[in-house]
């Protein structure tokens, strides 16, 4: 069953057949026969195909999801199991928020490698929320995050605190220290909705009673810093976000006697029991 759960994910994803046949190095008829196989055991059609296309349908839908959740509960406990007689090694699958993953995660990563190089390690970027959904489904095994996040069914352990600070260009003139509710008249350039740096943000306008006149959303910390560099506006961002540029002298630090604001790093996990590699990772994370 899980060969043919595994066959029917790649022909969800690849939305064709020659082209998961390619990626599971099978022939077309081979997968054609597991998919059909398994609507036999499903007992309904899964799939709507096409000369063109390959789509899920409702029960499709229903079955790829849980089917990603079987997948990586099934890889999880191989790895457990295999780590009773083997050496550290394996996969990790580290699902990591923008912050975090882009630059607090590369150092950590570096050090695994070369202390552990029989652990492959693999990495998805994306907003806080998303990440711990991901966690949650068993589809990551760790989630790095940033913020606050309650959820009765993860384990969250904050590891870091993170201090966000004002930026903007070095190019803008500015008092020595000016207070935060001057900032309102100026456009701020903020991050997407789920995203940690953006729940940061809409806290400290809360606490401080600032309601931007004008405020512009972007996906992407590196497209905000790049936007504030050249004038655009000015935006709240981890030290650790901003460290190069501001040492390089294209972003500077706003002076505002109230901040910086203070954040938590934590890590997410869904199931008590961890492989080798995993616990490497873990170990590394919080001696950072």
């Amino acid at each position: 069953m899980d060969q043919q759960l595994f066959v029917f994910v790649t022909v969800a994803e690849k939305k064709n057949f020659s082209r998961a046949a390619e990626e599971l190095h099978m022939t077309q008829p081979a997968v054609s026969q597991y998919i059909r196989t398994l609507e036999q055991t499903i007992g309904t059609k899964l799939l709507d195909r096409n000369n063109k296309y390959v789509r899920l349908n409702k029960a499709g839908e229903i079955v790829y999801h849980h089917a990603k959740e079987i997948l990586g509960l099934y890889t999880k406990m191989h790895d457990l199991v295999d780590d009773l007689t083997n050496k550290t090694s394996g996969s990790v699958s580290i699902g990591a928020s923008y912050t975090v993953g882009e630059y607090v995660l590369p150092h950590i990563i570096t050090v695994m490698h070369k202390r552990y190089p029989l652990i492959h390690p693999s990495i998805m970027i994306g907003n806080s929320k998303d990440i711990a959904e991901l966690v949650k489904k068993h589809q990551l095994d760790v989630g790095i995050i940033e913020g606050e996040l309650q959820d009765k069914q993860l384990t969250i352990e904050p590891f870091a605190t993170d201090f966000m600070y004002i930026i903007a260009s070095a190019n803008r003139e500015w008092s020595e220290e000016i207070s935060i509710s001057q900032l309102e008249e100026e456009t701020w350039i903020v991050r997407e909705e789920g995203s940690g740096t953006r729940a940061a943000t809409e806290r400290m306008f809360q606490t401080f009673g600032i309601k931007p006149q004008r405020k512009l959303e972007f996906g992407s910390t590196q497209l905000i810093k790049e936007s504030v560099e050249e004038g655009l506006g000015i935006t709240l961002l981890s030290d650790s976000a901003i460290r190069k540029e501001h040492s390089m002298g294209l972003l500077k630090i706003v002076k505002v006697r109230e901040l910086p604001v203070t954040r938590e790093f934590s890590t997410v996990l869904s199931s008590p029991f961890q492989t080798k590699a995993l616990q490497v990772f873990l170990d590394l994370v919080r001696k950072k």
